[in-house]
């Protein structure tokens, strides 16, 4: 079971779990998940009825942010276990038909690898070129205006090679050289090992940032009407700058062309995570054209800002079919970089589930965070438990990403939830979770957790819903509505993304039926019309007859 049989085509609709491995099981009683607690709570997530997990960087690492600056591609770090720990998580996975994705970070490295190290040695070496170094203005400033996301200049000077070297993240993380051959050959390599070992996939963090400009432009600024804080908080200069230069470079294409070429041969596949303010859904139109470029990427259209409204989740996947008509998006509320959806959107229980039910329903894949499936809300924490830089440097405008990384909780009557059977947690275990977790949802009937089921199977039920076409999509009002069409079938999808009661017109045509009942769908009623409740869904079929040959 080390390599799982499967489609080339298995990741279009698929829904995929994301595991931040520090906050999910800890199976030692160091108060930090490990690979063993994911082993041992992978049951669970099968239960759920999703395709694939997606596991945060659990690479050898010193950790500055998390595991996002790696110093050993090709190995464990021992907070997580160990790669025998790994491979367990690969077979029994894959017992329980569950493909396995991780967190390739690839733009950049801690600058604790040993490439970089051998790098900033001098500039002669075997490696000089591997990363990106300029030298300073005549008055010894920056290169140039590039910000990094995590605060100030994007360039950190070397005093052993009196040069500067990019970070776009934290001075720690150095940026690769991607005009560099033997830098994508050794990323290359990178990917080539995990797939060896049996993952089916990526998850490609900050993918359009792997190529900056060769010539090292300035970024023009933005107008204080067009900043937005999708990929960063407002309180971060960042967002005053429209980022030509830094990311986003058409040169990107190449490397991914030749990371789809490799993934081919183990019928692998992909999801990018495109970070930019401006031109967000059009580089993910860019990312996925075609079938030589990545399966699928998501944006933050979703992912940030206030709850969306009809109108707004028309305009997005509008813009999706206008940027990428031939390409895939992946969809997310939360992940591990934002604040809960449950709390970002201040959702009611029934606003949950008419979401949930929503993603379900949408043209392209879904990415569903721990915890999401138990309506967890964003935690709240004190300074001094902060773990998170990002944080820690903007408190308090910008409280971090702490209070989506929580643990996760299996049992209400435990201490810290049963995540962990020691005396401690990496982060405090909020005591609201509690009333939150697996177990108490598990034995609940009308609880979150099992509509997320309900609505997960609904979606594997329907090819329509998984790979199907997008078509008639309205917004009116706070009404949503759109059809969902393959060669069987044609689905017609209504809901009321408000608090107050509406009626809708049903779909012309006759052979319509009514389904979706377990998720609370509405159906026509006597009067011809169809009568939503607040955030309630109205779900029709009619199937397509299939011409005889």
């Amino acid at each position: 079971m080390t390599h799982l049989e499967k489609d080339p085509d298995w990741w279009r609709g698929a829904v995929i779990y994301q595991i931040y491995p520090r906050s999910y099981q800890d199976s030692n009683g160091d108060g930090i998940g490990d690979l063993l607690g994911i082993v041992g709570r992978l049951p669970y997530i099968a239960s759920l009825g999703v395709d694939a997990i997606w596991i945060s960087p659990f690479f050898t690492s010193p950790m500055k942010d998390f595991g996002y600056d790696v110093s050993d591609y090709f190995d464990v770090d021992p907070m997580f276990g160990t790669l025998a720990d790994f491979d367990a998580v690969i077979e029994t996975a894959h017992t329980l038909g569950l493909k396995v994705m991780i967190d390739l970070v690839l733009s950049h490295t801690s600058d604790e690898h040993p490439w970089f190290k051998t790098s900033r040695a001098s500039r002669e070496n075997p490696r000089a070129d591997w990363y990106v170094w300029a030298d300073a203005k005549p008055d010894g400033t920056p290169p140039n205006n590039w910000l990094s996301i995590f605060g100030g200049s994007a360039w950190q000077w070397d005093s052993t090679r009196l040069q500067y070297y990019l970070h776009n993240f934290l001075t720690s993380q150095p940026d690769l050289n991607f005009h560099n051959d033997e830098v994508q050959d050794a990323l290359l390599g990178v990917a080539r090992f995990w797939l060896d070992r049996g993952v089916d996939g990526f998850r490609l963090d900050t993918i359009n940032f792997y190529t900056h400009d060769a010539e090292l432009r300035n970024n023009p600024p933005l107008k204080p009407e067009e900043r937005q804080a999708k990929t960063a908080p407002a309180v971060n200069p960042y967002t005053w700058q429209n980022h030509l230069y830094d990311k986003s470079r058409p040169e990107n294409l190449i490397f991914l062309r030749k990371l789809r070429e490799l993934m081919k041969h183990y019928n692998a596949a992909a999801v990018g995570e495109v970070g930019d303010d401006q031109r967000g859904l059009e580089i993910l139109g860019e990312y996925t054209k075609g079938d030589d470029l990545m399966q699928m990427c998501y944006a933050f259209e979703l992912l940030s800002g206030s709850t969306p409204s009809a109108g707004y989740v028309a305009e997005t996947l509008q813009a999706i079919e206008d940027y990428a008509p031939d390409g895939w998006a992946c969809w997310a509320y939360s992940n591990h970089d934002v604040v809960r959806h449950i709390s970002r959107w201040d959702l009611s229980p029934a606003a949950a589930r008419g979401f949930a039910t929503l993603m379900m329903c949408l043209k392209g894949s879904a990415c569903i965070y721990q915890g999401e499936e138990l309506g967890l809300p964003e935690a709240e924490l004190a300074f001094e438990d902060l773990q998170d830089p990002y944080g820690i440097e903007f408190w308090p405008e910008f409280k971090g990403r702490d209070g989506c990384r929580t643990p996760m909780v299996w049992d209400h009557d435990r201490a810290l939830g049963g995540f962990t059977n020691g005396g401690n947690a990496w982060l405090p275990v909020p005591a609201e979770h509690l009333a939150l977790a697996v177990d108490k949802a598990d034995a609940d009937p009308g609880a979150l957790l099992h509509h997320y089921r309900r609505a997960i199977a609904f979606r594997h039920s329907h090819t329509a819903l998984k790979k199907g076409r997008l078509e008639d999509l309205r917004a009116y009002g706070q009404v949503l509505s759109f059809r969902r069409v393959s060669d069987t079938e044609e689905i017609f999808f209504a809901i009321n993304l408000g608090e107050v009661p509406v009626s809708i017109t049903p779909p012309r045509g006759e052979g319509w039926l009514e389904i979706g009942a377990e998720l609370n769908a509405a159906h026509p009623r006597l009067d011809g019309e169809i009568h939503l409740a607040h955030w309630q869904p109205s779900i029709l079929l009619r199937p397509i007859e299939q011409e005889e040959a």
